[in-house]
């Protein structure tokens, strides 16, 4: 849903007072940092920085272009998918912990999930508001390709 409202966003609404190259880019660096096992060892891919960690707001030095943004949620997906496949009884109760978190596995993976969809819907609404539609529901991630 993410991709596909990130892929529906106009090129001239992308940097506007709807925040939506910003918006983006900070859902998916979330994305990432809750999905590293070790969150102190997390580093996000070049081009992007650790911009999201600073206490002040400080936004990133430029733009992240739309296929910047959308490499950057493939880089999750395959992150994602790779995680979730390795995802054992145990290993749900492995604990996650940061210096505001102390979660299991299983609970930031929900937790990233509800930022995630937080983020779909908002962009669904801004959508909505500037090209009046909308992508449609995703019921099921789609199935990475053979790499």
């Amino acid at each position: 849903m993410l991709e596909n409202a990130i892929n529906m966003c106009p090129d001239e609404h992308w940097e506007t007072e709807s925040d939506f190259w910003y918006l983006s880019f900070h859902c998916i660096f979330w994305t990432d940092y809750y999905l590293s096992t070790e969150p102190h060892k997390f580093e996000p891919p070049k081009p992007f920085t650790f911009s999201e960690f600073d206490p002040t707001g400080k936004r990133p030095e430029r733009t992240y272009t739309k296929s910047e943004v959308l490499d950057y949620l493939e880089h999750c997906r395959l992150k994602a998918n790779r995680l979730i496949s390795e995802l054992t009884p145990n290993r749900m109760n492995d604990r996650w912990i940061n210096e505001s978190k102390n979660y299991s596995l299983l609970e930031i993976l929900l937790y990233n999930m509800r930022h995630i969809q937080h983020h779909s819907a908002q962009f669904n609404l801004v959508l909505r508001q500037t090209i009046n539609n909308a992508p449609n529901w995703v019921a099921q991630a789609k199935k990475l390709a053979d790499k």
